[in-house]
């Protein structure tokens, strides 16, 4: 069984506060005309803290989309190489151990993927196949942990290292006026995570089963401009209501596989933005505290695209609630609009050890 260990989570060191932002909003869009609404949405956010790869200082200057793609590639090497480590260590596994790394960002570019200078770097086998996902947005977590799962059950016992590298402060546009990018402004954060899917072993969320679902008709509803001066972010208004669509998909995979969405154990879920987990809280007929670990991820951090859904995890790990058996979901939601959703149980290395010893035991010869 493949088994999704715990995350290792980095932040910049640079922190914008809500009321920072607030102000921000007040002075440079003074005579704005719909200021009030901007910042009554923002302050709804709820989103206390943000970290970004410079001081705000210099991310509101704009020098040119070479110059910050400049950054990007900067920044990533900087920061990449020690979140990939911890996460190997909290695997146990070395980068020779490694078989597939999936790397997921959409906030910059490169080619050759970063996943060439981590192999040339870090110690990985230069077999390592490498899967760079970068126009699925805030669903490429849920993407990355679902084909890392479908590797794993292609080649029995392999091991996958996925990243997701965000710095979405580097999309900033001076120029974008509008409510939706106005907003954006006070909600998106940076951050960098790292996993490991086991193919056998390890300590996490087993995971068995994974699906996709794209509502029709809304590839316009989360979208980038590409520009002279970048990726311009493209909110639509009518995004905050997506979780009407999406909720009977969670639970459609849910029940293919015997499970009730409604009475899980726990709950990884992309946090997008505050309503879109209070509505699937109602439409899943489940109280608030179930995505406990999404808001809190919301509230310090913001929201961190593809890396959402590892940060909130990383808490789950860190809360050190969770029983052997216990059931879940994993969510992540993006342009498509996409849904990614994987179902795992948590287990333990020493419970993983114990059913290789029973089928060992079963299979043996009378």
């Amino acid at each position: 069984m493949a088994t999704l260990c715990r995350p290792a989570i980095c932040v910049p060191e640079h922190v914008i506060t809500m009321e920072q932002t607030l102000e921000l909003a007040r002075s440079l869009h003074a005579d704005h005309p719909q200021l009030r609404l901007v910042l009554r949405l923002i302050e709804n956010t709820g989103v206390r803290t943000r970290h970004i790869v410079q001081p705000i200082e210099e991310t509101l200057k704009h020098p040119g989309f070479t110059q910050r793609n400049a950054l990007y590639e900067a920044e990533s090497k900087r920061l990449v190489p020690p979140v990939i480590e911890q996460a190997l260590e909290y695997a146990e596994l070395r980068p020779a151990d490694i078989d597939l790394i999936v790397y997921v960002s959409c906030t910059g570019f490169m080619m050759p993927s970063l996943t060439a200078w981590l192999i040339n770097t870090m110690g990985f086998r230069t077999d390592t196949r490498q899967t760079p996902i970068a126009q699925l947005g805030c669903a490429a977590g849920g993407a990355a942990i679902n084909r890392a799962h479908d590797f794993c059950l292609a080649y029995p016992g392999a091991n996958v290292l996925i990243v997701a590298c965000e710095f979405c402060s580097l999309c900033y546009q001076p120029t974008d006026v509008g409510v939706g990018s106005l907003l954006s402004n006070g909600l998106f954060g940076d951050a960098i995570a790292a996993a490991v899917v086991r193919g056998d072993g390890g300590t996490g969320i087993r995971l068995e089963r994974n699906g996709s679902h794209l509502v029709p008709d809304t590839v316009d509803w989360i979208a980038y401009g590409v520009r002279n001066t970048g990726f311009h972010f493209l909110l639509d208004k009518r995004v905050p209501k997506t979780m009407e669509m999406l909720a009977p998909a969670l639970r459609t995979l849910a029940e293919q596989h015997s499970w009730d969405v409604s009475g899980l154990d726990f709950y990884i879920i992309h946090a997008g933005g505050p309503r879109i987990l209070d509505d699937l809280c109602r439409l899943l007929s489940l109280k608030p505290a179930a995505f406990r670990y999404s808001r809190e991820t919301l509230e310090t951090r913001g929201n961190i695209a593809s890396a959402v859904v590892f940060d909130a995890m990383a808490r789950m790990f860190a809360d050190g609630t969770q029983v052997d058996s216990a059931r879940g979901v994993i969510a992540g939601f993006g342009p498509g609009i996409t849904a990614e959703i994987a179902l795992g149980s948590w287990t333990s290395a020493a419970t993983a050890g114990d059913e290789e010893d029973l089928v060992a035991v079963d299979a043996a010869p009378s």
